[in-house]
């Protein structure tokens, strides 16, 4: 495996363990996702440049753009729950409030 092998991978890891393990604030989860999906992009970014084909070229764009799609729609879930409960704590948020 290779150093920039290992450091994505390790990166994804640290990622999903946050999100695994540190839920008491809904923004922790959102970074937690999208240091994730930075890792993903980067290494697919890497695997494509590496494979020297154009006909993957367009998939880290897709990841990206994706991505910045969860981000805006994490967002406003965050704003839309600190207006209806007054905080983001993840122990709040239960279906049977709703």
């Amino acid at each position: 495996m290779t150093p920039s092998h290992f450091a994505f991978s390790s990166a994804f890891t640290l990622g999903l363990t946050g999100l695994a393990f540190h839920r008491t604030h809904l923004l922790s989860a959102l970074l937690c996702l999208e240091g994730m999906m930075l890792s993903l992009f980067i290494a697919l970014s890497l695997w494509t440049l590496q494979l020297g084909s154009t006909n993957f070229s367009a998939a880290p764009m897709l990841l990206l753009a994706f991505s910045a799609c969860e981000a805006s729609a994490g967002l406003a879930l965050l704003v839309a729950t600190a207006r209806t409960h007054g905080n983001d704590h993840l122990q709040n948020l239960t279906l049977l409030k709703c």
